[in-house]
């Protein structure tokens, strides 16, 4: 007897266990980039801030959608992926899980507690098949799991559009974006398309030096905590992103430092206007050394001095007379 309530007691530890690993898991590796932009999808791009960013070969997997951002989902010029892709909420109360999310919420309730007090599919039948009630439910409630989260993810990824031509790629049909030439050896940017009834937005060398520039200043501002810099480099929205991240930072008593950014490859995935703000979106490929420090004593609490090497897909906006600002961070799946 006292051998059944203890491997009773075990798989009701290991089923609890269970249930909390999947989101200890997702936080420890969203904590685990400290970098500007790092773990998450912060910012808006526009009226193209529920659709992907086209693919790259910098970039070739679908950007992660938004999981900040101040733009309103079914604003002018949105889709319906916007409701989706800003929907909040807990992991069975996202809109659009219906009977999948009920039924998996039931089973984790109901089995958790179930085990938790004693019972289980089989519990009145004692001995054998109540130990085996509770091993089959503990099945049954990581499977179901697994497949609630594989189908969330699904549901939640947009699909990657087609790679945007390049400076090597033949003539597009019909009207569309043309190819602009190479800037430099780590970019392969072509242009991207504008809103109809528009001239084409042509990214010049310039504005290409302009992205780099800001990969870099901004990282640097970041480490150096310079929200009145970062402020001046990144949109409103952006900025007060940085300013939370900071704060959450300082209230942990951490500190990231972030030194020796270089861009290896970048590609432009999209440029557009709207109105009179311009957009582009460019996937960068770079290496930085990352490190996370206890402030005050300068102690070691994650990274490296070993560079790492990050692909992340960027957004800059300009309207008439103003430099590029940093409008949005993706980060690649």
């Amino acid at each position: 007897m006292n051998f059944l309530h203890r491997t009773r007691g075990a798989v009701a530890a290991l089923a609890v266990t269970l249930s909390l690993a999947m989101p200890l898991a997702l936080a420890l590796s969203s904590a685990a980039d400290a970098r500007v932009g790092g773990g998450g999808s912060s910012g808006s791009r526009g009226s193209r801030t529920f659709s992907a960013p086209h693919s790259t070969p910098t970039a070739p997997n679908a950007a992660q959608p938004f999981n900040r951002t101040m733009t309103q989902p079914g604003s002018p010029g949105m889709g319906a992926p916007a409701a989706g892709a800003a929907a909040k909420g807990g992991f069975f109360n996202r809109p659009g899980m219906g009977m999948l999310g009920g039924l998996a919420a039931g089973f984790l309730g109901a089995g958790l507690l179930g085990m938790l007090f004693g019972g289980g599919f089989l519990s009145g039948l004692g001995g054998f098949a109540s130990i085996l009630g509770l091993i089959l439910q503990v099945v049954l409630v990581v499977v179901v799991a697994r497949l609630a989260w594989s189908w969330w993810q699904r549901r939640n990824t947009p699909q990657p559009a087609p790679a945007y031509a390049n400076q090597n790629a033949g003539p597009t049909v019909g009207p569309g974006p043309e190819p602009a030439p190479a800037y430099r050896t780590g970019f392969g940017f072509g242009s991207g398309g504008s809103a109809p009834n528009l001239p084409p937005l042509e990214i010049k060398p310039e504005d290409y030096e302009a992205f780099e520039r800001l990969l870099g200043d901004i990282q640097a501002a970041w480490s150096n905590e310079d929200q009145e810099r970062l402020n001046q480099l990144a949109t409103p929205e952006m900025a007060s992103y940085f300013a939370k991240d900071l704060a959450e930072n300082k209230a942990a008593n951490d500190i990231n430092k972030v030194s020796d950014v270089k861009l290896l490859q970048g590609d432009l995935a999209e440029a557009w206007r709207e109105g009179d703000t311009d957009y582009a979106t460019v996937a960068m490929r770079f290496s930085l050394v990352d490190k996370t420090l206890e402030r005050g004593t300068n102690r070691l609490v994650a990274g490296s001095e070993t560079p790492i090497e990050v692909t992340e897909v960027w957004t800059f906006s300009r309207r008439p007379g103003t430099s590029w600002e940093l409008s949005a961070i993706q980060q690649t799946n």
